[in-house]
């Protein structure tokens, strides 16, 4: 019932956003005015792709580099706050900044996994978390050995035997 209650209200809550971003936009054009009003908003999006692209090029950085990223959840709570920088409107640039501070950041970074899984996000928290563990189970730290199975009883189907003994060469030796 509460999701039910969430979605029927979803709707008035973003056009209540969307009125209370037009009117500070049109309060503080009257004050600074509308030039400042447009630099500032342009600001925010160049200053939100900024801090989007770095925050993924880290992320992409230790993943290439077989490293786990230190903070997966800090690196999502920064794209975030890039995201939000780039929204239209400065309430949304005020929560993108404090996206950015690193103590708001923090807190930010223990929301509880189940409430994001459960969450309109939940399907992308779930693959993150599938793919977090396949870079786990391949880091080279003693878990998983990395190799090929090779086994001894299994009969050559060929001519050729390339197999190799200790009387072999260094490349085994071919039977005819």
């Amino acid at each position: 019932m509460r999701g039910s209650r969430i979605k029927r209200f979803l709707p008035l809550l973003v056009a209540a956003y969307a009125l209370l971003e037009l009117w500070i936009v049109v309060e503080l054009a009257g004050v600074i005015g509308w030039l400042a009003v447009l630099a500032l908003l342009a600001g925010g999006f160049v200053l939100g792709g900024w801090v989007i692209k770095r925050a993924g090029l880290r992320a992409l950085r230790a993943t290439t580099t077989g490293r786990m990223p230190d903070g997966e959840a800090r690196t999502a709570v920064t794209i975030a706050g890039g995201v939000l920088l780039m929204v239209p409107g400065f309430l949304s640039d005020v929560v993108g900044l404090l996206c950015l501070v690193p103590p708001v950041a923090k807190a930010l970074q223990r929301v509880p996994r189940a409430l994001l899984r459960r969450g309109p996000l939940g399907d992308a928290v779930r693959y993150q978390e599938q793919v977090q563990e396949q870079m786990r189970i391949h880091q080279p730290d003693g878990k998983v050995v990395q190799g090929e199975v090779i086994h001894d009883d299994e009969p050559k189907s060929g001519p050729y035997d390339y197999g190799r003994r200790d009387d072999d060469g260094p490349y085994g030796q071919i039977r005819r």
